[in-house]
């Protein structure tokens, strides 16, 4: 199941007083504040979660995996995300029982 920013702000109105207008405005501006951030290119650091890190990439040569034509992949600028070590072992020591293991490295978005 994908956790949705609906999900997270049902998840905050659930767990505490705030109406469901207070929790989604706490989740919009804790997300747009990551985004600005990181469109400046700055760094998001959360204690116990992770970081997010805006990487440059040069411009380099490829191809069109359908035509087989060589093209150049233009310079840009890429997000990738780097997990803190609670959240690594927290994921690695979860609980997987079967009815986890049955769609094993598919994603939900995959299957249609």
């Amino acid at each position: 199941m994908t956790l949705t920013k609906d999900k997270i702000v049902e998840l905050i109105r659930s767990r505490t007083q705030f109406s469901s207008q207070e929790a989604k405005n706490l989740v919009e501006t804790i997300l747009e504040s990551i985004k600005s951030k990181l469109e400046n290119g700055e760094e998001v650091k959360i204690s116990g979660f992770g970081k997010w890190v805006v990487r440059e990439k040069r411009s380099r040569p490829g191809r069109n995996p359908h035509t087989g034509q060589r093209i150049e992949i233009s310079a840009r600028r890429v997000v990738t995300f780097h997990p803190s070590e609670k959240l690594r072992e927290a994921v690695n020591n979860a609980d997987l029982d079967d009815s986890k293991l049955v769609m094993a490295g598919a994603d939900d978005d995959y299957n249609e």
